[in-house]
């Protein structure tokens, strides 16, 4: 594909708050070697992309700074180093920014299909959550059948993956929410135990619930002050996985209760990855997860979808902490048809 086509995409004119969002026209990305070119039809909605707008995240060098994480779409052309794809097959993927435009890279190892049933909407939903929380909750979390586990932000779209994968595999979320409403939502996704932060207590309601055990694993996003009250909810041996840091960026930490209880802290982000680890991420995510998601036994949550162009008031729901699961950006309609 010429360098010469241009498209429509979605970008930040500066940092600061919803005025700073543009639709612009720009250059359809190149394909190097290793990338498909897709056809835009979904994205999702991210916290990094709202913290991306304020200023107050750094993109990694070399990534676009167009927002968006995470597409589905149909693949419109392919570098030389790609087989095994046609011309208008359907997936979905993470990539490396550009996913609130017409058009965006994906790199070939990061290209899952999109089964027969399944929308781009739900593809969209699945792509990033997934591969986060399977590495967060089993590659670093290792949790097994029968653990329990505290899941922080439970009614996000990352809390709400973690809640369908521990539930799947037969272990016990433990999730906090700010709502009353959140709570009942959670519960009718399946969750038992569900603690609204704002009236209790989340460490003693941990520790009442496991009959002062402690959960074998928190998966955190919140940080700095939730430090302490998260290892002191973990059972002996237990593991932290911080994958957000909301809160701040430090905390002060009791290393005698790290060593007395043989605590493990790990950390997780995926953008931040090279593209061969974030590759063995998704092949992880394949093996384990493709399978189930193809046979409808495990889906994303999403509490609404928006038009891209509508991107402001779909970045405001998230930031007045509304939503409950994904928010995903329709790119395209169900004709193909552009809505930028």
């Amino acid at each position: 594909m010429r360098g010469t086509e241009r498209m429509l995409a979605m970008v930040y004119e500066g940092a600061g708050g919803p005025e700073v969002i543009a639709r612009r026209e720009l250059p359809m990305p190149v394909c190097a070697p290793d990338m498909l070119l897709v056809k835009v039809h979904a994205s999702a909605l991210n916290r990094a992309d709202v913290l991306q707008r304020e200023g107050e995240y750094e993109i990694p060098a070399g990534q676009s700074t167009i927002p968006g994480v995470e597409i589905a779409g149909t693949v419109e052309a392919w570098g030389e180093n790609v087989s095994g794809f046609s011309h208008g097959q359907r997936v979905y993927g993470v990539v490396e920014g550009g996913g609130c435009a017409e058009f965006c890279l994906l790199d070939r190892l990061m290209a899952n299909p999109i089964s027969d049933g399944i929308g781009f909407e739900e593809a969209a939903a699945t792509a990033e959550s997934f591969l986060t929380c399977n590495e967060t909750l089993f590659e670093l979390g290792g949790l097994a059948p029968g653990d329990s586990v505290l899941i922080h932000a439970g009614a996000s779209g990352i809390g709400t993956t973690a809640l369908r994968m521990a539930l799947h595999i037969g272990a016990r979320p433990i999730c906090t929410v700010g709502s009353p409403a959140k709570a009942e939502a959670l519960r009718g996704l399946g969750a038992a135990d569900v603690i609204e932060y704002r009236k209790q207590d989340f460490l003693a309601e941990v520790l009442r619930l496991t009959g002062g055990a402690g959960v074998a694993l928190v998966l955190d996003f919140v940080g700095g002050a939730y430090l302490e009250r998260n290892l002191r909810a973990l059972r002996l041996g237990g593991c932290m996985v911080s994958a957000g840091l909301l809160d701040g960026l430090s905390a002060d930490i009791d290393l005698l209760l790290l060593v007395e209880r043989r605590l493990q802290i790990k950390g997780s982000s995926l953008r931040l990855r090279p593209m061969a680890e974030k590759r063995g991420v998704n092949a992880r995510f394949r093996e384990r997860w493709l399978k189930p998601l193809q046979q409808g036994e495990i889906s994303p949550v999403i509490h609404a979808t928006y038009p891209l162009a509508d991107l402001a008031l779909a970045q405001h729901e998230m930031e007045e902490n509304r939503n409950i699961g994904k928010i995903v950006l329709a790119v395209r309609d169900t004709e193909g048809t552009s809505l930028l």
